[in-house]
């Protein structure tokens, strides 16, 4: 009788399953192939710290394999701090000014073509009527030269003075940022270009992978920009998870993922955003996630407010409104949210399931290790009903009931979006790079 429920239960969950019917199965036309001598210099440029305006802070600091590629923090420090992970702390004889204002979001699968979209507001684009093929918030002074999104996605952070540039006066990469010089011989991404191409190492491997620069021509920004894409698409790509042998028909899941597979492609409505087999529409949607530290403002702007969508586009319907994040390793790769206002995957889903209720019982579970820097106070939005009553009028999504069972069948399904192979690493974290600047681990 037992073996006779259990065949009956999956006969069942799998029928509900297929109230949205399962994506396809990827395969390796879905993804990048980039060329392995590009991934080597790239894998050794993620780590090294020469990229950023101090020489401090390299990409993995924000985005480290220990944490499965983001940082572990509600929400990060950047330029300014010391440590890694939960433990970095703002350095008390060089604070940072601030924290950064939105969570470190992991970079699982980045290098996927149908990722055409990056960033928690979409402000990195694809654009084939544009001449770079980007849009971006440089609009026409983008230059030419990165090989795709992802590439030009991932050096956006060397212009910010909180993640990786630092702020006026601390080094020539500031100054040229603060001075509005981005591009141009003079300009930050040049400075860095230079930096780079000062050391003999990715001097000589980089004039392996381009005969322009063998023939004289200088090291481009792209250039460093692409090795480091090269090496993310290559090195976190997920696509081997108990799921995708699920849908490859290699090994079916059972038992509780399935039960949770069933939910999320049938009752939950999961489905309806969280679609496609990375589990992303890549679309907006605003859910009343919390907001939390010193929100997304012009140098004008006073209030701590974070809308979104809407700081791309201008349009009010896009209020607090983000990006469908994917899935894929998602039960690694907490605090969640856009500002990591949950430290519990189990506890968000709760609140996700009907997103105005949740602003009103909201728990304030973060990782935010102290500031006394006179930094803008992290609670100021929640600790104001007219914010969270903005936040919650927003809401487009219908409550959906879900029990503790439920919950617990979800949690299952989304521990079956992990690639362990890929988790565990391929090429992992160098012992030195070739600054001889210290490898972030």
């Amino acid at each position: 009788m037992r073996q006779m429920a259990a065949v009956a239960l999956i006969a069942a969950t799998t029928a509900a399953a297929s109230e949205v019917p399962l994506p396809t199965a990827l395969t390796d036309a879905d993804f990048m192939a980039p060329d392995p001598a590009e991934v080597r210099l790239g894998h050794l440029l993620f780590f090294d710290p020469v990229v950023s305006g101090t020489r401090e802070v390299a990409c993995a600091t924000c985005h480290h394999p220990r944490f499965a590629t983001s940082d572990g923090l509600s929400l990060g420090i950047g330029v300014g701090g010391t440590g890694l992970g939960p433990e970095r702390r703002a350095d008390p004889d060089a604070p940072p000014e601030q924290r950064i204002p939105r969570n470190a979001p992991a970079l699982w699968n980045l290098g996927a073509h149908e990722m055409t979209v990056m960033f928690h507001d979409g402000r990195i684009e694809a654009d084939p009527s544009r001449p770079s093929g980007l849009r971006t918030p440089l609009e026409e002074e983008m230059v030419a030269g990165f090989a795709n999104l992802l590439s030009a996605q991932n050096m956006f952070p060397v212009l910010s003075a909180d993640e990786m540039a630092g702020h006026y006066g601390a080094n020539e990469i500031a100054r040229a940022v603060r001075q509005g010089l981005i591009t141009g011989p003079d300009g930050a991404w040049a400075r860095v270009a230079a930096r780079v191409a000062g050391v003999p190492e990715y001097a000589e491997g980089f004039a392996a992978l381009h005969p322009r620069i063998t023939a004289g021509a200088p090291l481009e920004f792209t250039d460093i920009s692409n090795a480091i894409a090269a090496f993310v698409a290559a090195e976190f790509r997920a696509d081997d998870s108990p799921f995708d042998r699920h849908l490859r028909g290699e090994a079916p899941l059972s038992g509780k993922a399935a039960e949770g597979m069933a939910l999320f492609y049938g009752r939950a409505g999961c489905a309806a955003c969280h679609a496609g087999a990375l589990q992303t529409d890549h679309r907006f949607h605003a859910m009343g996630t919390p907001q939390l530290g010193p929100g997304k403002a012009e140098r004008f702007e006073t209030h701590q407010r974070d809308e979104g969508r809407a700081r791309v586009t201008g349009r009010a319907e896009d209020r607090f409104a983000f990006r469908t994040p994917s899935l894929r390793m998602v039960v690694h790769t907490g605090p969640w949210g856009h500002a990591g206002g949950h430290d519990d995957l189990a506890g968000f889903l709760r609140f996700h399931a009907d997103p105005v209720a949740g602003l009103a019982g909201y728990a304030r579970g973060v990782v935010l290790p102290a500031m006394d820097t006179g930094a803008r106070p992290d609670w100021t939005i929640m600790d104001d009903p007219a914010e969270v009553a903005a936040l919650a009028a927003a809401v487009r999504a219908t409550p959906v009931a879900l029990s503790e069972a439920d919950i617990a069948a979800l949690m299952a399904f989304l521990g079956a979006l992990t690639d362990e192979a890929a988790l565990a690493g391929r090429l992992g974290i160098p012992e030195t790079v070739p600054s001889g600047l210290p490898v972030p681990r």
